[in-house]
């Protein structure tokens, strides 16, 4: 599986970016996808993720904010960000995964920097 992310950008405080994410490769394998993000210092964690035929997760800081979607196809995936915060910029990676019974297996696209200005 691969996924090429882009869409990030530089942008103001309040204001929005779609980032998106085209996975190609055996797709039949993949259970999940979704966005991750990494700020300076910090660790990698996760914004949000949908599971196939499952409930979407959200991180509790971008509730309400990020909206995560996926074609029809399940070949890309989006992550629509609104009312953007300074806390907010990082690199953001996306993400597929899958799951098997003792299992999870990752993959990673090469991630795209989210900056918001003050």
């Amino acid at each position: 599986v691969q996924l090429q992310a882009s869409g990030g950008g530089l942008v103001q405080t309040g204001g929005s970016l779609r980032l998106s994410c085209a996975a190609s490769g055996n797709l039949f394998s993949i259970d999940a996808m979704g966005w991750y993000r990494q700020a300076p210092g910090r660790q990698r964690e996760l914004v949000a993720l949908t599971p196939s035929g499952g409930k979407i997760n959200y991180a509790d800081s971008v509730k309400g904010r990020f909206t995560i979607s996926t074609d029809d196809a399940k070949s890309t995936v989006y992550l629509q960000m609104n009312n953007l915060k300074p806390e907010d910029t990082a690199v953001y990676y996306c993400n597929a995964k899958r799951i098997a019974t003792w299992k999870v297996t990752d993959y990673w696209g090469q991630g795209t920097l989210v900056t918001v200005s003050s």
